[in-house]
């Protein structure tokens, strides 16, 4: 079953990114630093998960948001986004006016997931959420979760 899961992943990681690339191929414009607002009093943050918490890997994790909504990545309609898993990273300073990267430590749901479940190493890591907008970038202001650090035993 934890093979279907990660393919499902993949696939739905292929189509995002194809579907991103599409929209701009037809727009011919990319989104800039500071060109998606995010309306005030928006919340990012872990449903099941809190600061300190001691799990088992495969460790499932549900995503929330309130005072927005969530589209696939590619869609661009107001107050929307789609979210991204940041593992023991950061994202701070420019990387703010920069798309998300897609790599190990930054799991993208450009298919407009709200939950997870991956495989984490025994030991301490941190998780935060940040929405990006339709093309991956951290709306303005940025939409981020805490940062929380989890123990997996």
């Amino acid at each position: 079953m934890q093979n279907s899961v990660l393919e499902r992943e993949k696939i739905m990681k292929r189509l995002a990114i194809g579907l991103g690339a599409a929209v701009l191929a037809l727009t011919g414009t990319v989104a800039q630093a500071g060109e998606t607002p995010a309306p005030d009093g928006v919340k990012l943050y872990f449903v099941n998960l809190k600061d300190g918490d001691t799990v088992k890997s495969p460790v499932t994790i549900q995503f929330g948001l309130s005072g927005m909504g969530v589209a696939p990545a590619g869609t661009e309609k107001e107050n929307t986004g789609h979210h991204h898993l940041i593992i023991d990273e950061s994202i701070e300073g420019e990387e703010l006016n920069e798309a998300i990267p897609a790599d190990d430590n930054h799991k993208h749901f450009g298919g407009g997931q709200t939950e997870t479940t991956i495989e984490l190493p025994a030991g301490s890591h941190t998780l935060q959420l940040v929405l990006g907008d339709w093309s991956h970038i951290p709306h303005n202001p940025p939409v981020m979760s805490e940062k929380i650090t989890v123990t997996v035993e």
